[in-house]
């Protein structure tokens, strides 16, 4: 197994061709009147509504939906209608299409530069159009949390999925033995960190009459975090467990160093780098394949991957340099707050990476000024992530459509349906102002919205995203 890393040249073909009918199929899918932000023209439209839009002469409904009320994503990219005008009900949640395309070519060309395959994490955006475009980047496979997640990616054609995770779910585990026999050329990897948990998916594997052994990596963690190894020669030894097995391969080393924290920036860096060392360390200790086949080490989350990538593939004196793969996710929107101030780029001391554009933004009404110096505005806790920071205010369009930088605005509070702003004496916000808001921590704000509209510059519509969480 190699892992591919880079970009595909401008002549590729695109996603691979397993996933090309499903998305074709999903590009043509009606766009419920259930679906937020898309009330005015998704299928399944009332007939009060109908009748009161009126229709023309052709029978067509006046705001310019097909006669049966349908919008598709396609049907979007044709009409391309503007996302401020009457089409769209607030708030709703957009990707800027230039900072998407910008993300993906960015951390393809950085991966290949660094010398490292990337398996994003999935779990992101859970949006078979966006791994599509990840995929047709030069991504080496997709990475998953929970076998229902690889099911999702497996209905779309995703080739090569890579698990983050222990499996000891009985009904995943024979769902899995009976998608690798199904689909020979399917790939999938798993983590493992305990002699109960080989015992346990060997056991699972072989009675569901598995026909070819699961890769699996052994998981390193850290004291007081999540799973893996708590320590170097723990991994060893369960290392040893899977070479005894019949249904499992040694595949190589994972961890993850996103949840650590040092408490300072510099000295969660100085940790995050010395756990990459270990692992590393790890890698190299490893059993030789017996087929030749060159171990994975993987690791990075969306904060600290260039200083994984630097130390899983630093040069060490008689020793093979690992195939080193990253599960960064949230680079494809990055965004305004979390990963904007933590993340690797240009112009951050010591830290080297790509160059990121925030590509989520969520508009939304100003409902109220109840009383000087606060304002509230119709989005909440079911419309964007708040568990890493609240959301950014970054500009103000007024009634008159001028739009002005959103300046010492700031959200202090999130209610379900409300976002309440502290605003400035002199500010002339006012009920019927719109507020386009950035967000912290894009994994979190992508699993409230089942389809999400793509803007190109000028804010018209050319795409709708679906997600399946």
């Amino acid at each position: 197994m190699t892992i591919q890393t880079g970009q595909q040249s401008a002549a590729s073909p695109g996603p691979p061709p397993q996933m090309r009918p499903a998305l074709a199929a999903l590009r043509e899918q009606p766009i419920p009147a259930t679906s937020k932000g898309f009330g005015r023209f998704g299928a399944g439209v009332t007939a009060a509504t109908a009748t009161a839009n009126g229709t023309t002469a052709d029978g067509t409904p006046a705001d310019g939906t097909p006669a049966d009320g349908t919008i598709t994503s396609a049907g979007l990219a044709e009409r391309r209608p503007y996302l401020l005008g009457p089409d769209f009900m607030l708030p709703v949640l957009v990707l800027r299409e230039a900072a998407l395309r910008q993300n993906i070519t960015a951390m393809a060309g950085y991966c290949a530069s660094a010398g490292v395959g990337l398996a994003p994490h999935g779990k992101t955006t859970m949006a078979p159009q966006i791994i599509a475009r990840q995929l047709a980047a030069g991504a080496w496979g997709m990475t998953a949390a929970t076998i229902a997640q690889v099911r999702v990616f497996r209905a779309f054609g995703v080739p090569r999925v890579l698990i983050a995770n222990e499996l000891a779910d009985r009904g995943g585990i024979e769902w899995l033995a009976a998608e690798l026999t199904a689909d020979p050329g399917f790939e999938c990897y798993a983590y493992v960190d305990s002699a109960a948990g080989v015992t346990l998916l060997d056991g699972l594997l072989r009675a569901a009459g598995a026909r070819r052994p699961l890769p699996v990596l052994v998981e390193l963690g850290q004291p007081g975090g999540r799973t893996g190894c708590r320590s170097i020669d723990e991994a060893l030894a369960i290392a040893r467990i899977v070479r005894s097995t019949s249904s499992l391969r040694l595949a190589g080393a994972a961890g993850f160093e996103g949840n650590i924290n040092a408490g300072s920036a510099a000295a969660t860096v100085t940790a995050v780098a010395a756990f990459c060392r270990e692992l590393r360390t790890l890698g190299d200790l490893l059993p030789v394949d017996p087929a030749g086949t060159p171990h994975i080490v993987s690791a990075g989350g969306s904060a600290y991957f260039d200083i994984v990538a630097g130390e899983l593939t630093a040069v060490r004196a008689g020793r093979r340099r690992p195939e080193v793969l990253l599960r960064s996710g949230a680079y494809v929107t990055h965004d305004h707050g979390l990963y904007a101030a933590i993340g690797p780029g240009p112009g951050r001391p010591g830290r080297t990476g790509p160059a990121l554009m925030p590509a989520f933004e969520l508009w939304a009404p100003v409902l109220s000024r109840p009383e000087p110096g606060i304002a509230v505005a119709s989005a909440g806790r079911r419309d964007v992530g708040f568990d890493q920071g609240m959301p950014v205010p970054i500009r103000i369009r007024h009634a008159d459509g001028l739009e002005t930088p959103a300046g010492r605005l700031l959200v202090t509070k999130l209610d379900d349906q409300h976002a309440h702003l502290s605003v400035p004496a002199e500010s002339p916000l006012a009920p019927g102002d719109l507020i386009c808001l950035g967000i912290s921590h894009p994994c979190t704000t992508f699993d409230k919205w089942r389809v999400i509209p793509v803007v190109d510059e000028e804010y018209r519509v050319i795409e709708a995203i679906h997600t399946f969480f």
